[in-house]
């Protein structure tokens, strides 16, 4: 607390207001992508995949990862993750095998098939990457300062989990 406590009581609102704004914000912007996908997909004709299925795919990519790499890299959480991947694997996105030291790990790449999907999220991207810069709505250096104050939080977050207990 500040030594004004009337001025650092403001402060402090402002500040959590801002906290709490951003929060949102981020909660919003997540299900927004979600929905750009679903409505690329839609418009290309692809209706058998869903948002988080090729947005798992684009973050893949062609690595070979396990259900638990995915997770720890913090794209996914718990079962969403084994049961999308399990979705992809039978509608022939993605190969399957077992792990060669650990026979309970299965490692998944893409197909083919995958790929393309993967293809179709990046050329999204790449069009509103271009988009946010030629409109001047977000440049090199916002997006720079963006990154940097998301990746601090993250830490702070990530510091919380791990020394909490």
């Amino acid at each position: 607390m500040s030594v004004h406590p009337g001025l650092g009581e403001t402060q402090e609102k402002g500040f959590i207001t801002a906290y709490l704004d951003s929060l949102a914000l981020v909660e919003r912007l997540h299900r927004l992508l979600l929905d750009v996908i679903k409505d690329e997909f839609e418009r290309v004709g692809i209706l058998e995949i869903n948002a988080v299925q090729a947005l798992l795919l684009f973050n893949i990519g062609d690595n070979k990862v396990t259900a638990g790499e995915l997770k720890s890299r913090g794209y996914y959480q718990g079962s969403n993750v084994s049961y999308n991947l399990k979705k992809l694997v039978e509608m022939g996105y993605m190969h399957h095998n077992r792990c060669e030291i650990d026979r309970r790990s299965v490692r998944v790449r893409l197909t083919d098939k995958g790929k393309q999907i993967r293809d179709i999220v990046e050329d999204l991207f790449q069009r509103h990457a271009e988009g946010l810069e030629a409109r001047g709505i977000l440049g090199p250096d916002g997006i720079s300062d963006i990154n940097t104050s998301l990746r601090r939080v993250e830490r702070y977050w990530s510091d919380q989990i791990r020394y909490i207990y």
